[in-house]
């Protein structure tokens, strides 16, 4: 174990593994194939949509309901969104939500995953995914979740999701970049919209998620005192759809909406709003009067009481 400057005793953690590194590598290369293949503007198309669209399923599903449950849907439904943000190759759902609460549990200290601040800009980045530490799920962390066998069975075979729309993305390009529906397949067009649309926008989404562990804890404002650097970024909550009002989020994580005021904009809480007026999901988690208005834990009770008596005098 190792101390750093701040007193705090820092997790000796284990070394990279090469065959995940090359593996990243290589995922960052393979969009300059298209060098040789060309690219159309339908290529750049897919990769614009798939970039927003699998944004929304992992801000959306992979964090505000499978990491933090801040509201209900039902068991179909809740394996499609599973299914359609493992389409972005950011491993299980499982996997995904069990080690976001160990990084809420203990965030910014020893064995928090990806703290920048103790582990530097690297590590948290990307690094920690890299290394053996974090590897397995922890099962243990996400009951409510892991009782659901087509759940652990998508978080097991979580390279499914991401091969099925690779297939789909290069059909759906060769036939429209061939130019004829029903006559034309184009492989080379098919391989374009592959590497542009999908590999492309993939490695785009995935620093747009990491940027969150990383740069998060430290570029931007603190609202709250929330025990941690976490900070705001309107710029990166509009990367993000939502997710870089990160200081709110940690201050309090049990609301659905982390754009606390109508000034933040948060896609994801208004795409999740509109979702519940079709009965796909529901109890939407707001966040309450006493918790917005106050700028730490002491003040928010002291609110939350105000508030309460307010209320019974009318």
């Amino acid at each position: 174990m190792v101390a750093n400057s701040d007193t705090a005793t820092l997790e000796k953690r284990r070394p990279i593994r090469i065959n995940k590194t090359v593996e990243l590598v290589i995922i960052h290369m393979v969009p300059l194939l298209a060098f040789f293949t060309g690219a159309t503007m339908f290529d750049w198309t897919v990769a614009i949509v798939l970039y927003f669209l699998r944004m929304f399923f992992v801000t959306g599903f992979y964090h505000r309901y499978f990491s933090h449950h801040t509201f209900k849907s039902s068991r179909w439904f809740q394996f499609i969104m599973a299914f359609l943000a493992e389409t972005s190759m950011q491993k299980g759902v499982l996997w995904w939500g069990a080690h976001h609460r160990v990084h809420h549990r203990n965030s910014d200290k020893p064995n928090d995953p990806h703290s920048m601040k103790l582990y530097g800009f690297w590590y948290s980045h990307i690094g920690w995914i890299l290394g053996p530490d974090y590897k397995d799920t922890e099962f243990e962390g996400i009951k409510e979740f892991s009782k659901f066998k087509e759940l652990v069975w998508l978080n097991k075979y979580y390279v499914v999701p991401p091969v099925a729309l690779m297939l789909f993305v290069m059909v759906l390009g060769g036939v429209y970049n061939g130019g004829s529906i029903w006559a034309t397949f184009s492989v080379q067009g098919g391989l374009s919209t592959l590497l542009i649309g999908y590999f492309l926008s993939t490695i785009v989404l995935y620093h747009g998620t990491f940027s969150i562990n990383s740069i998060m804890h430290k570029i931007g404002n603190q609202r709250y005192d929330s025990g941690d650097e976490s900070k705001n970024s309107a710029i990166l909550a509009m990367i993000t759809l939502g997710e870089g009002w990160h200081n709110n989020h940690h201050y309090y994580m049990s609301s659905t909406r982390q754009g606390f005021f109508w000034w933040e904009i948060d896609i994801t809480y208004y795409l999740l709003k509109m979702l519940s007026w079709f009965g796909l999901i529901w109890d939407i988690k707001e966040v309450p009067r006493h918790i917005k208005y106050s700028r730490n834990k002491k003040e928010a009770n002291e609110l939350k009481k105000q508030y309460q008596e307010l209320k019974k005098t009318r």
